[in-house]
C-alpha cells in the first residue's frame, strides 16, 4: 500500500522557486484560468476543468504548474488529483496569488483617432 508521500507527484521545494517563475507559468491564460479553478473548487482532476482546452493541453498546463511549484498532485488510483499550494505559496510569496487571482481583467484600451478620422474626413 502506497503512503501519502509515494502518492504524491514529484514537486520543486518551494524555497527553491523564483518569483520570476511563478509568474511566468501564471502569464499563460489558461494556466491561470486552471489555477483560478483549483482555488475555488479545492482540487480537481484534468478532467473535472471545465476549460476551452483539449484534455491533453490540460494536462500539459497541469504538468508545467506542478513542475513550477504552483501545484500539488497526487495519485487516486489511476486519477492525478490537483491542488494548489496555497499555504506554502504565501508563505514564499505573501500575498502574490492572492493578487493575481483577484486582479480584474485587462479592458482594451481603444486606440485615440486622428480628429475628423470617426467622421471620414481626411
Amino acid at each position: 500500500m502506497r503512503t501519502l508521500d509515494q502518492a504524491r507527484l514529484p514537486q520543486p521545494d518551494l524555497a527553491e522557486v523564483e518569483i520570476g517563475t511563478v509568474l511566468q507559468a501564471l502569464a499563460d491564460p489558461v494556466r491561470l484560468q486552471i489555477v483560478r479553478l483549483l482555488s475555488s473548487q479545492g482540487a480537481a482532476a484534468c478532467g473535472e476543468l471545465d476549460l476551452p482546452v483539449k484534455r491533453s493541453t490540460v494536462s500539459h498546463h497541469l504538468r508545467t504548474l506542478r513542475e513550477t511549484g504552483l501545484l500539488e498532485t497526487h495519485l487516486k488510483g489511476n486519477t492525478r488529483v490537483s491542488k494548489v499550494r496555497r499555504e506554502e505559496l504565501d508563505r514564499r510569496f505573501p500575498g502574490l496569488l492572492a493578487s493575481i487571482l483577484d486582479a480584474a481583467p485587462a479592458v482594451p484600451v481603444p486606440s485615440e483617432e486622428e480628429p475628423g478620422e470617426a467622421d471620414g474626413e481626411r
